[in-house]
C-alpha cells in the first residue's frame, strides 16, 4: 500500500508537469536539476529519519489480538522504554499517512519525469498525450508496489526472528539513503552546476 501511494504521488506530478508540457509548451529540463536536487535532499531526510530512531532505541514488533472472532497481527516501533509502559490497544502501526505521497510526488518530478516528459514533448495528438501519462502512471503504481513488497519482505521476516539482523538492514538503509543524498546534493550541487 506504501508503494501504491507512492506511485500515486508520482503519477499526481507527473500528470500535473505533463498538462504544463502539452498545454504551456513547458520546457521542463530547465527545471530538471533543482527537481534532482530535491530528492537528494529528501534522500538526506529519509536516512537520517531512519539513523535517528535506531540511535534513540525503537524497536518494531508485532502485536497479536482479535476483533469479532478475527485474528491478527499488526506491526509498529516503540521508542526506548516505551514498551514497558501499558498502552491501550490501537491499530497505529498500520496507518496510511501522505508521507509516501509527498515523496512519491518529488520523485515523481525528477529522474524519470524527464525522461517521460521529453517523449510527452514529441506527442501532437493531445488525448494520445493523457493516455501515455496515464499507462506511466499506472506502470509507476504496479513497478512501486512490486517494489516495495519485495523491498519489505526482509524487514518483515527479519524484524522478530532476527533482531540484530533487522537492525542492520535498517542501519545500511539509512547509511546508504543519507550517503547517496549527500552523494547526489554534491554532485548536482557543485559539480554539475546548481550553484553557480
Amino acid at each position: 500500500l506504501i508503494g501504491g501511494l507512492w506511485g500515486v504521488g508520482h503519477t499526481a506530478s507527473l500528470l500535473i508537469a505533463g498538462i504544463a508540457v502539452i498545454f504551456l509548451n513547458l520546457k521542463i529540463q530547465k527545471y530538471e536539476k533543482p527537481l534532482e536536487f530535491c530528492v537528494a535532499l529528501m534522500l538526506i531526510g529519509l536516512g537520517t529519519n531512519v539513523l535517528i530512531k535506531l540511535a534513540r532505541g525503537g524497536r518494531i514488533h508485532f502485536h497479536e489480538h482479535e476483533h469479532g472472532g478475527h485474528h491478527h497481527l499488526h506491526p509498529h516501533l516503540h521508542e526506548a522504554g516505551a514498551h514497558d509502559r501499558p498502552e491501550p490497544h490501537t491499530h497505529h502501526g498500520f496507518k496510511l499517512g501522505v508521507r509516501p505521497l509527498i515523496i512519491g510526488m518529488v520523485h515523481g518530478l525528477a529522474g524519470s519525469a524527464a525522461l517521460m516528459l521529453a517523449v510527452l514533448a514529441t506527442i501532437k495528438s493531445t488525448a494520445l498525450a493523457f493516455a501515455y501519462i496515464i499507462i506511466f502512471g499506472i506502470g509507476s503504481i504496479g513497478g512501486m508496489m512490486v517494489m516495495s513488497l519485495v523491498l519489505s519482505l526482509p524487514m518483515h521476516l527479519t524484524a522478530t526472528s532476527f533482531a540484530r539482523t533487522h537492525f542492520a538492514v535498517r542501519a545500511l538503509a539509512g547509511v546508504f539513503s543519507l550517503g547517496f543524498g549527500l552523494f547526489m546534493a554534491y554532485e548536482i550541487g557543485f559539480i554539475e552546476g546548481l550553484f553557480r
